[in-house]
């Protein structure tokens, strides 16, 4: 599996497993990603749309579904890595929006590509009370081997947020960080976001 086909799977395994309404916001983070899973898994079965790759209806199901539990200005943090420090405050809103815009399109990608996979879910280990857990799953592929999915969540303000997710290993914020970290070297933080940007309106 090269790695744009890992990231793509954990990018559907975390469309699969971190939307969910309100009121599921004070269970507990295992119980949050099993249920759910469940909810994301029957609406791609059961809606037309999703099915035949409506692109709007795919991007409803993911601004509704999963960007309350993101927290994306620590992820946009966490790949920048010490150069988000180094951008003003209007770099740092740009880039947070930019790069929500580009995780939208990748999940949206993904949800579009999903057939018959189905989740196992490992014990959480992890205190009571903590507030920064990872939430052990794999995806399971007919006739391919599982791939390991571990989810990387903190308590916001009573709330389970994602800020990583580790597929095969393969750290999701680690990767983009490498390639953001190249891009500053070579342009400055403002080719980053023109980069994004690019991406973002249909640009490779």
């Amino acid at each position: 599996m090269t790695l744009l086909s890992t990231l793509r799977q954990g990018a559907l395994a975390l469309c699969l497993a971190l939307g969910a309404a309100v009121a599921m916001a004070q269970e507990a983070p295992d119980a949050l990603v099993k249920n759910v899973s469940t909810e994301v898994l029957g609406i791609i079965k059961a809606d037309p749309k999703v099915q035949a790759g409506d692109q709007a209806r795919i991007r409803e199901v993911v601004e509704t579904k999963l960007l309350p539990y993101f927290d994306f200005e620590r992820i946009t943090a966490l790949a920048m890595g010490r150069n988000w420090r180094k951008a003003t405050p209007e770099q740092q809103k740009e880039l947070v929006e930019q790069f929500r815009a580009l995780l939208v399109r990748t999940y949206s990608g993904a949800l579009a590509q999903y057939r018959n996979q189905t989740m196992e879910y490992k014990p959480l280990r992890a205190d009571p009370g903590a507030t920064d857990v990872t939430v052990r799953t794999e995806v399971v592929r007919p006739g391919q081997a599982p791939v390991p999915i571990d989810y990387s969540l903190a308590k916001v303000n009573n709330s389970w947020k994602a800020y990583d997710v580790i597929v095969g290993g393969v750290s999701l914020v680690t990767n983009y960080r490498d390639e953001f970290n190249e891009q500053i070297r070579a342009g400055g933080v403002d080719a980053l976001i023109k980069s994004l940007a690019a991406k973002n309106q249909g640009g490779k």
